[in-house]
């Protein structure tokens, strides 16, 4: 048998070839990315009318998000998906159930690690504050490791239980009513719970972020490979159904961690009493060091509380002052620039004694706390990438090679793949850690200007050398006078800015400016306000949803499988329209502080009357559509947006955004699979009269 001829191409026309499908690949994330961002700081700078902060950190974070998708996704077509796809297919041949349901718990705990999103979970621990939700703290902050195995053994069940149903050729009708129930059975259980109840929406959020880039397009695969191959299901439809289950099965697996884990936990107090040294002992179950201990009280505590955890005032007074040094100011705030302490932390006495302790007049100029460099950050995360991508990797090839003794094929491709999985990672989670979470951040702690009524204290500076004799001033009608000065602030632009003679120090000849926060709208018009936020928060939900990779791929398997009867883009269009909704009821949860649970309950009890109407193959789409909505470039900029508000608020927690992003698109989608089978029949009918006249 001859060889095939191989074909030799010119270095200079491959290397053109391999540019022209790179610029292709990138610009297609560059455009799924792009309304978002932009949309995001058009609203910054046009309605909240501020810059972004440390703009060119963003930027390039935002970059590498872009340059990270690029080369994760390539590598998932060219390495995963393959290997995923071939197990699927020969697993059922050469083995029995309990393979099939053992693989299936191991794909599912490592496509979890896997995740981008889950890790983007991890993170978000910092917005809470300890003694107002002990529980979600210590999951959050303190262990993070144990949410993240009770995340991935419920992605694990759910597979395997799904391969169980694919094996049987059992309808997912059964497994939505059962589950749902129980998923709110026990969330009105845990709602009784204080700490249990702060514990919702972390618990429903998990059950969204885990369907996302690496675990949707593998357990799909591996779905429809094993339909296909075992025969219940020529067309493979019946592998949808899986990333409902993998949606719904972390929440209560995370739910039962809490159960277990509350306890040996204290319960919800005030401030001074958490850290009142009478209650050490149990305060400290929650932090690893007394150093710890330390750093949450300042970066997210008032002053009450770092008296009492101090002792004494003069301990307090030496604390606060060493804020003015950089190497006391990063052990104990971290990340957290020094300029937002003082501005959202620091009591007037604080600011008094770190002012003091520097030394200069522009406190903020020095004050900057530690900022990871952008290099350090992707080593960290290259550390993470490889935890997550080699055992999932190993564990695919293991089963192919050494268990079904089937063979690789195109090994170069593969490898390639597998190498581009690895970088793709490094560089997506480093873009949400410097790009996206931040940008996510910062619209959210601004957004509460939109609809808030009165003026908000924004900043502090301090002016050495003030001269009282360049203050001049205005008289109103009434004969009141107002003194005003001159300031031209660090972008170089000279304001007007309001003297107050009572924050003028004659001996020292320091002048302590406030920089006033004024609502964007006037106070009678905080309903106003209140609309565009709801605006915002559609868009925002539809905008990104739009760019997630995991939604695009799921929307063409869909039209592959229906023959093109039902379009992917008018899936991808309804799940979006969802998301949206599931958005403004997420910051309207927040704004007025509403259970997680009173919005849990009205959309999944009309989901389950809405799944009896849909054809089978229809609900398993629709309920596996709201598991893929919430990955990558949504987690980080809806999380960060909400926990910010949530912390601008003082509510709680700003968990569940997610959740309820996740629930609207399953809504949207099988009433969308409603109005198509109404309009098929009723054009059959019509075509049915037509014959007989």
């Amino acid at each position: 048998m001859n060889k095939p001829t191989r074909i030799r191409i010119p270095p200079r026309a491959a290397l053109a070839m391999i540019g022209a499908y790179v610029r292709q690949r990138l610009a297609e994330q560059v455009r799924a990315v792009a309304f978002i961002v932009i949309y995001l700081v058009a609203f910054q700078m046009l309605v909240l009318r501020t810059t972004p902060a440390n703009a060119l950190r963003v930027a390039a974070g935002i970059g590498m998000v872009v340059l990270g998708l690029t080369l994760f996704l390539e590598g998932l077509i060219l390495g995963l998906m393959p290997i995923g796809e071939r197990v699927g297919l020969k697993l059922p041949q050469r083995s029995g159930l309990a393979v099939i349901v053992v693989f299936g718990v191991l794909l599912g705990v490592g496509s979890t690690l896997a995740e981008p999103a889950v890790a983007a979970l991890r993170v978000m621990g910092g917005f809470v504050k300890a003694w107002e939700a002990p529980l979600l703290y210590h999951l959050l902050q303190n262990d993070p490791g144990k949410l993240v195995i009770a995340i991935g053994i419920g992605v694990g069940i759910a597979v395997a239980v799904g391969m169980v149903r694919l094996f049987y050729g059992l309808s997912i009708k059964p497994f939505v009513y059962v589950l749902v129930p129980l998923l709110l059975a026990v969330s009105v259980y845990c709602s009784l719970n204080e700490n249990l109840a702060a514990l919702l929406g972390l618990a429903w959020d998990a059950g969204a972020v885990t369907t996302g880039a690496v675990t949707v397009p593998l357990v799909l695969a591996l779905g429809i490979g094993v339909s296909r191959s075992i025969g219940k299901r020529k067309d493979g439809s019946g592998g949808f159904g899986i990333i409902m289950l993998a949606s719904a099965f972390p929440v209560l697996t995370v739910l039962a961690l809490g159960i277990l884990l509350d306890p040996a936990l204290p319960r919800a107090m005030g401030e001074p009493e958490f850290f009142d040294p009478a209650r050490r002992a149990e305060v400290m179950r929650m932090f690893p060091s007394e150093s710890h201990l330390l750093s949450h009280a300042y970066r997210r505590g008032s002053d009450a509380g770092r008296k009492v955890l101090h002792g004494d005032a003069e301990s307090h007074r030496q604390a606060v002052r060493s804020l003015a040094e950089p190497a006391a100011r990063q052990a104990i705030l971290g990340d957290m620039a020094l300029a937002v302490w003082l501005r959202d932390r620091a009591s007037d006495e604080e600011r008094a004694l770190v002012s003091a302790a520097s030394g200069r007049g522009d406190v903020v100029g020095v004050a900057n706390s530690y900022l990871t460099p952008v290099r350090d950050v992707l080593w960290q995360e290259s550390g993470g990438a490889l935890r997550s991508v080699v055992p999932l990797t190993a564990l695919l090839l293991a089963v192919l090679v050494l268990f079904l003794r089937d063979r690789l094929r195109h090994n170069d491709e593969i490898m390639l793949g597998i190498a581009l999985s690895l970088a793709g990672m490094a560089f997506l989670t480093s873009g949400i850690r410097t790009g996206l979470a931040p940008l996510g951040d910062e619209v959210g702690r601004s957004l509460p200007r939109v609809f808030r009524s009165e003026a908000r204290e924004q900043e502090r500076v301090l002016l050495e050398t003030f001269d009282p004799e360049h203050v001049f001033y205005v008289y109103g009608p009434d004969g009141r006078r107002d003194g005003f000065f001159h300031l031209r602030d660090r972008s170089g632009t000279l304001r007007t800015e309001p003297y107050d003679a009572a924050r003028f120090d004659a001996e020292t000849g320091r002048y302590e400016h406030i920089v006033i926060s004024a609502p964007l709208f006037h106070a009678n018009l905080t309903f106003a306000g209140i609309g565009l936020v709801i605006l915002f928060a559609f868009g925002l939900g539809y905008g990104s949803t739009l760019a997630e990779p995991a939604l695009a791929a799921l929307g063409r398997k869909v039209e592959d499988i229906t023959v093109g009867t039902v379009k992917r883009a008018g899936v991808v269009r309804a799940v979006s329209f969802g998301v949206g909704l599931g958005l403004i009821a997420g910051v309207a949860r927040i704004l007025y502080n509403i259970p997680t649970l009173w919005l849990i309950l009205p959309p999944y009890v009309l989901l389950l009357w809405l799944t009896r109407l849909s054809e089978e193959d229809f609900a398993g789409i629709a309920w596996d559509c709201g598991g893929v909505t919430t990955g990558v470039v949504t987690v980080p900029l809806v999380m960060a947006m909400g926990l910010s508000i949530g912390g601008e608020l003082n509510v709680v927690d700003g968990f569940g955004t997610l959740a309820l992003a996740s629930a609207y698109p399953i809504v949207t989608v099988l009433v969308y699979g409603l109005a198509l089978r109404s309009r098929q029949r009723r054009s059959i009918r019509v075509s049915q009269e037509a014959g007989h006249e």
